[in-house]
């Protein structure tokens, strides 16, 4: 899942970027509000968190002119403890949830997966198709309740397959949400965890997991 940090403190950007990093995020960053409103407006993102604070640009005016440019992804807002009309204001200008500062990281965590969640159509934790089964808090893949053993970029492709389950996603779309910008969009590594996954969600070729359209990329196999 690909994401959008836009804060002006350069400690806290450093400390959110490790921390969705090390849990599987691809992550921007954008420390002033327009370079911020730049990237959402050039970029599918799939959740951007936004401090109010934002020089340049302060982050209500980064929500409402994105939202303006039909940029349609969920937007977590950070806002100072003590400012409660800055929470009402941030979710009147379009974002979808509010942390305040100071904040534990498991509770940023957690609204992320949520709000990710419930963009793609899903409250429940767990995304089920058949005997497939995807456990957003765990960060599982179960198949007839049997957890699979996936390296940590299998699990992204497969999460973001099942999050999207009404798309046809390209593999150019897929490299984009589970890599870091610099990555080389050319290469044939997401054909490579596609064929992974295959084996190993359906070793004996029955279910048919995951689909192939010729020329335009993969989708979940919804009815397994």
């Amino acid at each position: 899942m690909r994401i959008l940090i836009a804060e002006d403190d350069s400690r806290l950007l450093t400390q959110l970027d490790t921390l969705m990093q090390q849990n599987g995020y691809s992550v921007d960053l954008a420390d002033n509000g327009e370079h911020a409103l730049f990237l959402l407006t050039e970029h599918a993102y799939d959740l951007a968190i936004v401090d109010i604070g934002l020089p340049k640009l302060d982050g209500f005016d980064v929500i409402r002119r994105a939202r303006q440019s039909d940029v349609r992804c969920p937007v977590l807002i950070l806002t100072a403890r003590d400012r409660w009309q800055e929470k009402v204001e941030g979710l009147d200008a379009g974002a979808d949830d509010y942390l305040t500062k100071p904040f534990h990281n498991e509770e940023l965590l957690a609204r992320v997966k949520a709000l990710i969640r419930r963009a793609s159509g899903q409250a429940n934790p767990v995304v089920q198709f058949g005997p497939l089964a995807l456990d957003t808090v765990s960060e599982e893949i179960r198949v007839h309740d049997k957890a699979l053993d996936l390296t940590a970029y299998e699990y992204k492709v497969m999460e973001y397959l099942m999050l999207n389950p009404q798309k046809v996603i390209s593999k150019t779309e897929l490299t984009e949400h589970i890599y870091d910008q610099d990555f080389d969009l050319d290469s044939n590594v997401i054909e490579v965890f596609v064929g992974r996954l295959r084996k190993k969600i359906d070793p004996e070729g029955n279910m048919k997991p995951i689909e192939t359209l010729r020329g335009r990329g993969y989708r979940i196999n919804r009815d397994l």
